[in-house]
């Protein structure tokens, strides 16, 4: 029995290693295939934050007992300048025995700059969680259409500007989206957030944020105008 401690202290040791190389090796990977979209795009890269984006008053940078962000590519695609990047919050905890552990959700994001002086404004997924929220009183904007009201849980701190916002049209794009996104708006940023997926894959993003971006009403504009 004696003899057999090392051996298993030493695979225990084995396996530690190896889990470390193994994530080692795929947080390199995963940069050169950011490095590698973004030279293809014409954006340019960092594997860390060189914005603070986390400063940005988006509602998601806040979630979780704590939040970073890296590989981030930046630049102008298809006439829209923008920043994207992979975006995580761990949410912390103690069991009886006072040991913590961290549980992460992770995602992709692109934001772009509108010419707006927007509220907060959050466009969300209907779930099992939004749906708990607003039995506690967190109650979402109610539009026309019940058939968007029954998928989308929109919140804001102006609820008028939530109402010029999301129109007939920005509804109906809405609906069509691919159900994988969030949104988000405030200032004059707008967010959105998906899965995290293969870097190579990041055009579907960018593209979403694009179009959520065209679909802007132009009443937006003129009632909330960029100061300055």
């Amino acid at each position: 029995m004696e003899a057999a401690f090392p051996l298993v202290l030493f695979a225990g040791i084995a396996a530690i290693v190896a889990v470390l190389v193994l994530g080692y090796l795929g947080k390199q990977r995963r940069r050169q295939r950011f490095a590698l979209i973004a030279r293809q795009l014409g954006l340019s890269y960092a594997p860390e934050d060189p914005f603070g984006l986390l400063g940005w008053p988006f509602v998601l940078f806040t979630r979780g007992d704590g939040q970073g962000i890296e590989n981030v590519v930046w630049g102008e695609w298809q006439g829209v300048s923008l920043h994207a990047f992979d975006f995580w919050f761990y949410d912390e905890t103690t069991d009886a025995n006072g040991h913590r552990s961290r549980s992460y959700t992770r995602f992709d994001c692109a934001v772009a700059n509108i010419d707006a002086a927007c509220p907060s404004m959050t466009l969300d997924r209907e779930n099992l969680l939004t749906r708990i929220a607003d039995a506690l009183a967190l109650k979402d904007i109610q539009f026309e259409s019940d058939e968007f009201n029954r998928a989308f849980n929109v919140k804001s701190s102006d609820p008028a500007f939530a109402n010029a916002f999301v129109d007939a049209r920005m509804m109906t794009w809405l609906l069509s989206a691919d159900r994988g996104y969030a949104f988000e708006v405030v200032g004059n940023r707008m967010l959105v957030a998906g899965p995290r997926v293969d870097p190579l894959s990041l055009v579907p993003l960018l593209g979403t944020l694009k179009a959520f971006r065209d679909q802007v009403p132009r009443v937006v504009f003129s009632l909330y105008p960029e100061s300055g």
